[in-house]
Formats: structure tokens, C-alpha cells, sequence
């Protein structure tokens, strides 16, 4: 088959690296698969180097105009990719998020995670993007039950697969480098923004701090389309009140992250609303202990392998818990549940499906 799997971005956020995993392994199967995406800010690649067996199509989106707004970007983008993209020439059109979704209109669609927007652009993107589409994917059982409550739709769950083998087979020294630079820290995957609970991370921190004052909190990532600059403004304010220097770190390169996450003596995902949470399932994966918020979905897919926290105050005593690393048998659970998630069998359980679609469309 000649599959198009489209994506938003070129930087390393959750549902670009599940992009490339997935188009790599269907590529590993043996299909013609290309990935599409828009080059913001004058990208010509992604992230991270992408096997040669998957044709990359980064299609140049330029800055907009001072004052451009979010709703301005998005319906911006959504128009620049669907004049690029060509359809004929593909036997399935996959968009893994709301703007490619829009972009090309009759697909296969990922509902990675359901937001609610109240930016009208934003609110009216994302019901298109699920309502059109003519089949769905999700990542859990979790937000598939969220789409057949709200909209009536019946998704297939394929969970994410993670590269167990890149987080698990770091070196002492490779981790040493991150240990010597930032001592003992708690780490966080996804930047400062609402959805990462990063307000909330702060004040457990801060209680953390009082047992704890040797212990750093390290934050990486936070490439976003969204500009998120008051609630960041919000967060450091809040961060000279509570009197904790938390170390921002950005984009980590590509080579780096997993030594990162594997010499972290503890991984925080507060997040207030995810779909399987990628980034702590490679925690896992590196036998870092994880402390996540109790939403059902995190509970679906970590179960055992995580603690679990609802409160600053439950998070902080979760994560002194971690510190502790009083408890092997839940670390060897965690490093299972990671390598049981493969990328090879999320892309044969894609195959399956466009197979049955192609048969159920012809």
C-alpha cells in the first residue's frame, strides 16, 4: 500500500515522534509509506534524522504576520498544507492531529487526545477533525470511550509502541554527563504549558523541596504550536514566590533524551489530559521511577509500573516515594510494561486496519 501518514509539525512533540515510529515500522513491513508535515520557522527536516525507506515531504510554512493570532495559525496551516498535499497519489491518508485532519478531510484519523478549545477556530477545527474523518485510531481504551460518548464515533485502540532498546541500553557514562551537570533531579518531559500540569508540578516541588532541598526539578521539551507565554509568565512568578530555581532545559537533542531520562532519579507527568502518555512510557522503559496524575487513561495504561497522585500534596509524597526507590518490583513491572509496547506490532495492527478499509471502501 501507499500510505500518507500526516503530521503538524517537524518538532519532537508526542504525536510527531508516534509519526515517524510508525511510519518507520510500516516502512520495516514492507510499505511505501511517506510522512507530511509543515516546516515552521525554516525547518526542511524533522527533529530527528528519519529512516531513508520513508519519504519525507516537509511543505514551508512561513512566519505570519505581527499579531498574528493562534486561530489565524492554525486555519493558516491547515490551508498551506491542504494546497501541498496530493492525495491521488495514496491508497490510505492517515492525519495524526487536528490540523492535518482538516488539511485533507476524508481520512483515517488518530484521536491522540481530545482537547476542548474556547478560541471559536480552534473549537471548530477540532470537531471537524473528528467528525470527518471516515474511520479512527486511538491510543487507548481510555479516549476511545471518551469519542463514542461524545460524538458516537468507534475508533480501533492500537496503543503507541516506545524504542525500548534507546532508553533501556544507556551508559553509565552517558548518564553520568546529565548527573555531574544537574546532581539529583526529578525530571519532566513536555515544557511549561496547561496541559503538562505545570503550575501544579511547581507547588509539589516546592513541599518536596522542604524534605528534600538537594533534589533538582529539571524540565525538557516544550516545542508547541501555541503560544503559552502567559501561562509560562504565570508559572515563573509563581516560582520566585515559592523560592525554587526549577532548571529549564528547552529541546534536548535527539542523541541526548534518553540519558536524561535514565539518570533521573525520579519522572513527574502531571499532565491534566493525555492519551497514553509516550514520554513516561520511555521513562519506563529506562528504569526511572514515574509519578503520574490519576486520570483514568494513565491508570488504564501503566497500572502497577506508576504511582499515582491527585493533589500537590499526594504528588510530592509520591515522588519523596520514588526518590526512595524502595521498590524493585514495581521498576522490573515498569521496564515489562515498556518493552511489551512495540512500534512493529502497532504498525501490523495498522495494516490490518487499512487493509480492512481499502476492502470495506472498494
Amino acid at each position: 500500500m501507499k500510505i500518507a501518514l500526516l503530521s503538524y509539525s517537524t518538532k519532537p512533540r508526542g504525536g510527531v515522534v508516534h509519526t515517524l515510529a510508525l511510519a518507520e515500522a510500516l516502512a520495516v513491513l514492507g510499505e511505501d509509506v511517506a510522512v507530511w508535515t509543515l516546516g515552521r520557522g525554516g525547518d526542511t527536516g524533522f527533529f530527528r534524522q528519519v529512516d531513508d525507506a520513508v519519504d519525507v515531504r516537509i511543505v514551508p510554512f512561513a512566519d505570519g504576520p505581527d499579531g498574528e493570532t493562534a486561530g489565524e495559525r492554525v486555519l493558516r496551516s491547515i490551508e498551506v498544507l491542504g494546497a501541498a498535499f496530493t492525495p491521488d497519489q495514496y491508497d490510505v491518508v492517515h492525519a495524526q492531529d487536528c490540523i492535518s485532519a482538516n488539511a485533507v478531510g476524508d481520512c483515517v484519523r488518530t484521536v491522540h487526545h481530545i482537547d476542548h478549545f474556547s478560541t471559536p477556530e480552534l473549537a471548530a477545527c477540532h470537531e471537524r477533525a473528528i467528525v470527518a474523518p471516515h474511520s479512527h485510531v486511538c491510543v487507548s481504551r481510555s479516549v476511545a470511550d471518551e469519542l463514542s460518548a461524545g460524538w458516537g464515533v468507534e475508533a480501533e485502540v492500537i496503543p503507541n509502541g516506545v524504542a525500548y532498546d534507546r532508553f533501556a541500553g544507556t551508559t553509565e557514562q552517558d548518564r553520568r554527563h546529565w548527573t555531574d551537570r544537574l546532581g539529583r533531579y526529578v525530571l519532566t518531559v513536555g515544557g511549561i504549558e496547561p496541559r503538562k500540569g505545570s503550575l501544579d508540578l511547581l507547588e509539589s516541588y516546592a513541599l518536596l523541596r522542604e524534605q528534600q532541598p538537594d533534589i533538582a526539578l529539571v524540565i525538557a521539551g516544550g516545542e508547541t504550536l501555541f503560544d503559552y507565554r502567559e501561562y509560562r509568565r504565570r508559572w515563573e512568578d509563581r516560582a520566585r514566590e515559592l523560592g525554587v530555581e526549577p532548571v529549564v532545559l528547552g529541546p534536548v537533542a535527539e542523541d541526548d533524551l534518553p540519558a536524561l531520562v535514565a539518570a533521573a532519579s525520579a519522572f513527574a507527568f502531571p499532565s491534566t489530559k493525555e492519551g497514553f502518555g509516550l514520554a513516561a512510557m520511555e521513562a519506563l522503559a529506562a528504569g526511572t521511577p514515574l509519578v503520574v496524575r490519576a486520570l483514568p487513561v494513565l491508570r488504564e495504561v501503566f497500572g502497577a509500573a506508576a504511582r499515582f497522585a491527585d493533589s500537590a500534596q499526594s504528588f510530592a509524597a509520591e515522588l519523596a516515594a520514588a526518590l526512595a526507590d524502595d521498590d524493585p518490583d514495581r521498576r522490573e513491572a515498569g521496564r515489562a510494561l515498556a518493552a511489551a509496547h512495540t512500534w512493529r506490532t502497532a504498525a501490523e495492527r495498522h495494516i490490518v486496519l487499512y487493509r480492512s478499509l481499502r476492502r470495506g471502501r472498494s
